[in-house]
């Protein structure tokens, strides 16, 4: 599958699909705060509140700070994340194998198969509109902290970019996170992959160029449990 054309340097190939991420996200941003409520619906609400505030005490343990080798990973503001796409397991039936990846961009979320019917789900981005794709794939190599080369075709639109033209090094700034699956088909590098990002306002959202993106916490999680040859299964939007 191509998106945006070649990747500038062939041996450290990054995903084209996160062209623009971080500039993109700055100017997608759309959050709704708050909802009109009747007056005989403040008791309710005021017990919703005292849930979800519970709900995000759990999450601020499992999205806590996370010590690394090369670069300690910060906390994950909780607040900025609806909390049903916190980590969870959930009900899931289907017929593939434990392990198998299955990602629904239409609901911005990425499930692990656990078996027995269950499954660990993930809140994700996904791909805007125009960079949406589906299919089966699988985890042809894993990357740490990998090197980010932004492709001509974005210098050309982002002149900033051009100051990585010989590569991103990896880092809490790089656009592929801390970790990073690189999804393939056929021998192939599809130039897709599930990536981790630190910033929690992007889960929810479709502003990728056809990647999925984890919230780094997730993303540790998936990838120590994910080993190459792992079957990615795309579903429609």
């Amino acid at each position: 599958m191509i998106m945006d054309g070649e990747i500038a340097n062939a041996s450290e190939r990054d995903d084209v699909a996160l062209l623009g991420l971080r500039s993109e996200l700055l100017n997608r941003r759309s959050f709704l705060f708050g909802s009109a409520v009747s007056l005989g619906a403040l008791g309710l609400a005021g017990c919703a509140t005292t849930d979800d505030a519970m709900i995000r005490a759990e999450a601020a343990k499992l999205y806590g700070p996370v010590p690394d080798k090369k670069f300690p990973i910060p906390a994950v503001d909780v607040a900025k994340i609806d909390p049903k796409y916190y980590r969870r397991t959930v009900r899931y039936d289907t017929h593939e194998a434990p392990g198998t990846i299955i990602i629904d961009p239409g609901n911005y979320y990425v499930y692990r198969i656990e078996g027995d019917g269950n499954a660990t789900r993930y809140g994700a981005n996904v791909g805007r509109k125009g960079f949406l794709w589906s299919g089966e794939a699988y985890v042809g190599r894993k990357g740490e902290w990998a090197t980010w080369t932004p492709p001509k075709e974005m210098i050309e639109r982002q002149p900033e970019a051009r100051k990585y033209a010989g590569g991103m090094p990896g880092g809490l700034d790089n656009p592929l996170g801390a970790r990073t699956l690189y999804l393939y088909q056929k021998g192939v590098y599809t130039l897709y992959t599930i990536y981790s990002t630190s910033d929690p306002e992007s889960i929810g959202t479709g502003v990728t160029s056809g990647c999925t993106g984890l919230l780094t916490q997730d993303m540790l999680d998936l990838y120590s449990r994910t080993p190459v040859n792992t079957k990615v299964i795309v579903l429609p939007a």
